[in-house]
């Protein structure tokens, strides 16, 4: 990654907890990067925002699509296969991203070439296959680097409460919808709203990027004291239910923890009912006599404030108990909709489509931050780059196949199953904790204390 060197004015020194972890304090945000670190909040986000646009961009023109080159089954497949190009790059990009290798600028710039390349090559030739696999490829490979560099920077600069700053950024996923919650934007040109949707992202992304900095190995702020209580309340409350990890662990060192394993088993199964309950609420709502139109507009502000919202609150009462919380609410709102499907409720499947939305985005928001909570920021971009795969598995398979189609015809086992596993997945949040602190539990008194034995 490319830090910053400290100016020489700075002094800055290293520190050590009584667990031997080391911490750089005495530099200030403003001190490296000339600015305060609420700029590495919203230039991610506006690059997040920028790249999920790219992609709905795509689906808005799905149907301009079909129509002009008689797509059928032969569309599902790019979009599976772009989802499967994020994860394949994700491990490896981040690997570079850790080692000093791939600057956050070069990461964005890379990505925005790819996104620019795919789209501006679907929209030339859409009708020819090789054209379409560039585009799943290229695209997504430059989506998986944006992401990856995105969503990992705000816990770096922000150790002390990163559930905030990284809920932030992850609301900007669902946020890049909004233009294409427009009539006008919906009906143009297929071909002409790929490739101003490409340029655009790659506009987006690379300009947010120029400015984008990783802090220094261990940097914390001056404050508060990593060895100390926070005095400020707030503080001390977020230092008590999300304490910084014992140590720095690199990828191979978190992936013999059970618990990072855990982490992957509970944003799969939260991303696969996300998925599902999406492509089920479009292909049903229609029924209900809902729109598209209503059930993106609500899918789309569900995410975005669950995203923002879960990450504020995981800073207060806990990332752990947040997750769990945002579990039951997935599950939940599943069994909302198998009711609303049972009794024609149009305008419960709503409010039950934006908690599901905004449940599965802060799912996603919380593990992120959760895993560099367990795991450290020194290697936070390969340790993510892992949980990756958990969450674009299921796009892809939703995607890439007719999954969602077949469950469509019998909804109400799907909605049941789906409600099964978002309470899975809130059973296996419950073990998520830490590697190397020892629980309070686990503590046992010495049986002979030093005033017997002196007795």
């Amino acid at each position: 990654m490319e830090t910053i060197d400290s100016p020489a004015s700075v002094l800055c020194r290293e520190v050590r907890d009584r667990r031997g972890r080391v911490y750089r304090v005495g530099e200030s945000d403003a001190d490296l990067l000339g600015r305060g670190r609420i700029w590495m909040v919203v230039l991610p986000w506006a690059g997040l925002a920028g790249i999920s646009g790219a992609a709905y961009a795509f689906v808005a023109a799905q149907a301009g699509l079909r129509a002009a080159h008689r797509w059928g089954g032969d569309l599902y497949w790019p979009v599976g296969l772009w989802a499967l190009s994020q994860a394949a790059v994700a491990v490896p990009a981040g690997r570079l991203r850790d080692s000093g290798r791939l600057s956050a600028r070069a990461a964005m710039a890379t990505g925005a070439l790819g996104t620019l390349l795919g789209y501006l090559a679907l929209a030339a030739a859409p009708d020819r296959a090789a054209v379409r696999l560039v585009f799943a490829v290229s695209a997504g490979a430059g989506a998986g680097l944006v992401h990856g560099t995105c969503l990992t920077l705000p816990g770096r600069w922000w150790p002390e409460r990163r559930g905030g700053p990284t809920g932030a950024v992850a609301s900007g996923l669902a946020l890049g919808a909004v233009p294409f919650l427009l009539a006008p934007v919906r009906g143009a040109d297929p071909q002409v709203l790929l490739a101003a949707a490409g340029a655009g992202a790659a506009v987006v992304v690379a300009g947010a990027g120029r400015l984008l900095k990783d802090p220094p190995r261990n940097w914390w702020p001056p404050r508060p004291d990593p060895r100390a209580v926070p005095a400020d309340p707030v503080a001390r409350r977020a230092r008590e239910k999300n304490p910084p990890a014992v140590r720095h662990h690199t990828l191979h060192e978190a992936a013999r923890s059970p618990v990072l394993w855990l982490m992957w088993l509970c944003l799969l199964g939260a991303a696969g009912v996300t998925v599902l309950g999406i492509r089920l609420l479009t292909a049903y709502g229609g029924q209900l006599g809902l729109g598209g139109q209503a059930v993106w507009s609500v899918t789309v502000a569900g995410g975005a404030a669950g995203a923002a919202a879960a990450g504020a609150l995981s800073d207060r009462s806990g990332r752990r108990t947040a997750l769990i919380t945002a579990c039951l609410l997935l599950a939940a709102a599943q069994f909302g909709m198998l009711v609303a499907a049972r009794a024609g409720g149009g305008v419960l499947l709503l409010g039950c489509a934006a908690v599901t939305a905004a449940a599965g985005a802060a799912v996603l928001a919380l593990v992120t931050a959760l895993a560099t909570d367990h795991f450290g920021e020194n290697h936070s971009a390969s340790v993510h780059g892992l949980l990756t795969g958990a969450w674009l598995l299921p796009v892809a398979a939703g995607g890439g196949t007719r999954a969602a189609a077949y469950a469509a015809r019998d909804p109400h086992s799907a909605f049941l199953l789906a409600g099964c596993t978002g309470l899975v997945c809130a059973v296996v949040a419950l073990f998520l904790r830490a590697p190397g602190r020892l629980s309070v539990r686990r503590v046992v008194p010495n049986p002979h204390p030093l005033g017997e034995e002196m007795a």
